[in-house]
């Protein structure tokens, strides 16, 4: 019983003591456990305004516009009433070595003295609504001369390894992304008039230096008629000597020529001299490069040797490797934000070529696109010794025409000459500064 009572007196005694502890204590006012944020506030004002338009149509009118007034009355509504603020807008243009040159034009402030220690600041950059920002991209040239950028667009040949695209469709993206870096652009629109190309004929244009992407995946259109004839070889029963054929031309003009995908040359394609020829898929319009319309791999062995020169010879030995996941290299990721394409940095590769092709073929790896993975490269554009490119993207279908984009850019590196706000009156700077009442 004693225990007890002894239990009792001791809760009594606590609670006396903390009931009379409280009458006594001083606690700290809100705002000094939760005080404001005023940098962000300051900033989210400056932003809230923007979005609304209000700083915009502002900032730029004279200073007797009855908008000021508009917007220092926007600018009340927006903050505490506890708030004070000195709001300043600058003229911000730039001088001819890139430096800011900061003059104030108006200032509105609803503080009677000052803002006290303990203000904070933020700011914005307005750029003017009829100023347009521009990027113009330099003309990819060879020693001060232009090249002109072909793209295969034949009608009359089919695609493979171009799942979801017909050549046509990869074209247009094409011509949209990449005539902006060329003075002349030219879609190949048929068979014969590629044969026109390979005789340095099509439009009376001399094609030395030029670009030609093949948007035709694996397959590769071939010209009736001399082509076809030249082509065939029957001592080996292909057309093998076709894409010997194509890389003699590559090295001859000094073109870049480019694979967007896959196992370049596998097929040959002519949808009127193959119209009962199909791909082993069923895919009328083509057939395999190799013997009997096999041995496909033959086309890019036939292409290297006459892209290196060498005399032709037969070989349908299979030389690329399923690598799986390939990683963009950090050049390629570096140009990928410079132009301003944002292919995903990871891409299924099938098709890498080995490196051996370099010493086999006298070439140089120009422009890495992904990192090497053991002995072989899942996409880069290799540089001959002599004269030619050959770009090789060996990915795995669906193409991602942003990659071969990115590499021919990676290859020319033309510069992107941004338009910038440098003359006065097209940026203003606006900086609001926040305090509280009483300078706390």
């Amino acid at each position: 019983m004693m225990r007890t009572v002894e239990v009792i007196m001791v809760i009594v005694i606590l609670a006396t003591a903390f009931i009379v502890g409280s009458l006594f204590a001083v606690l700290p006012s809100p705002r000094q456990i939760s005080s404001l944020n005023l940098r962000e506030l300051a900033l989210t004002t400056l932003q809230t305004l923007d979005e609304r338009d209000e700083l915009s149509s502002t900032v730029f009118q004279n200073s007797f516009d009855p908008s000021w007034g508009y917007l220092e009355t926007a600018l009340a509504a927006s903050l505490p009433s506890n708030v004070v603020y000195n709001l300043t807008v600058y003229d911000a243009p730039a001088t001819s070595n890139g430096t800011m040159v900061y003059t104030p034009v108006k200032t509105m402030s609803n503080a009677q003295t000052g803002l006290g220690a303990s203000s904070e600041t933020a700011s914005v950059l307005i750029p003017s609504s009829d100023v347009i920002f521009t990027v113009t991209p330099q003309k990819i040239s060879a020693s001060a001369r232009p090249l002109t950028l072909y793209i295969l667009n034949c009608s009359d040949a089919n695609g493979w390894w171009i799942t979801g695209y017909t050549a046509q469709t990869l074209a247009a993206d094409l011509y949209g992304m990449l005539s902006p870096y060329f003075q002349t652009t030219i879609l190949v629109n048929t068979t014969q008039q590629l044969g026109l190309l390979l005789n340095n004929t099509l439009g009376g244009r001399d094609s030395t230096n030029s670009v030609v992407i093949n948007t035709f995946g694996e397959a590769v259109p071939i010209p009736a008629g001399y082509y076809t004839t030249k082509g065939y070889r029957s001592s080996d029963r292909s057309y093998a000597n076709y894409t010997y054929t194509l890389g003699r031309r590559v090295n001859t003009y000094n073109w870049t020529w480019v694979s967007i995908v896959g196992y370049p040359f596998y097929y040959v394609t002519n949808t009127n001299t193959f119209s009962t020829t199909q791909n082993t898929y069923g895919i009328y319009g083509m057939r395999q490069i190799g013997t009997d319309g096999g041995g496909g791999p033959s086309g890019l062995n036939a292409f290297l040797r006459g892209l290196d020169n060498q005399a032709y010879s037969y070989d349908d030995t299979w030389i690329t490797s399923n690598l799986g996941v390939v990683q963009l290299s950090p050049l390629a990721t570096s140009d990928a934000n410079y132009y301003g394409i944002r292919p995903s940095p990871y891409q299924t590769s099938t098709r890498a070529l080995p490196t051996s092709i370099q010493s086999t073929y006298h070439l140089s790896v120009a422009s890495l696109v992904f990192n090497q993975v053991g002995s072989y490269i899942a996409g880069a554009t290799y540089k001959h010794s002599g004269r030619g490119s050959f770009t090789a993207i060996g990915l795995t279908r669906i193409p991602d025409i942003r990659i071969s984009v990115l590499s021919l850019l990676m290859y020319y590196s033309p510069t992107l000459y941004r338009s910038l706000f440098t003359s006065s009156g097209t940026t203003r700077l606006v900086v609001l500064q926040l305090g509280l009442q009483g300078g706390g």
